[in-house]
């Protein structure tokens, strides 16, 4: 197993930092962002976010579900443009796979994703958090994940895509929850270890 990338701080503050738009965003890939990509989505591309977001979510628990899905769903497109489809679940015992996003990279591309969502009127009872991290993952390295805030509730929410290989929905549960430590059941990183 090789060890994990550290986190490139410098890319993801100015990442965090830049307006993302769909004629330019920028994703990371290589663990800790090693390397990051600039691209964008067609119109027509980005109709296929809009249609599960269509209708508009009546609440934020179906909201929630519409983001889970969208970020598969962007994480597909952007896998054919950047070549990260064959991105695996978890980070450790894939190191044999090219572009391999480890949760650093997943935690910024989805909140760059809920961004572009956000700001196309989409995003409409949740804010979009800074990433967030957990210690002593069962690895012994901590773990990140996106996060959103419930407007009404001020409850947090983690939204981990890195449970599942690319293109799944993400992982949307309780932040408290994914703080002790939580793994999907069906998760392939449980077979992997």
């Amino acid at each position: 197993m090789g060890a994990p990338a550290h986190a490139d701080l410098n890319d993801i503050y100015r990442i965090y930092h830049t307006k993302p738009a769909l004629t330019a965003f920028e994703i990371c890939q290589g663990g800790g962002c090693v390397q990051s990509d600039i691209l964008q989505l067609t119109e027509a591309e980005w109709d296929n976010v809009v249609q599960i977001f269509s209708p508009l979510p009546a609440n934020a628990d179906a909201e929630r579900e519409a983001i889970s899905k969208a970020i598969g769903v962007l994480e597909d497109m952007v896998g054919t443009k950047i070549g990260t489809t064959a991105d695996r679940a978890g980070t450790f015992n894939n190191s044999d796979y090219l572009h391999q996003q480890d949760c650093n990279d997943e935690a910024i591309n989805s909140t760059t994703y809920m961004r572009l969502m956000q700001q196309a009127g989409l995003i409409r009872f949740h804010e979009i958090l800074d990433t967030r991290t957990r210690k002593f993952f069962f690895t012994g390295w901590p773990h990140s994940t996106a996060a959103i805030r419930e407007q009404a509730t001020k409850a947090e929410y983690a939204v981990d895509s890195w449970f599942y290989d690319n293109g799944f929905p993400a992982t949307v549960l309780p932040m408290a929850t994914w703080k002790e430590g939580y793994i999907p059941t069906d998760s392939p990183i449980l077979e992997r270890k």
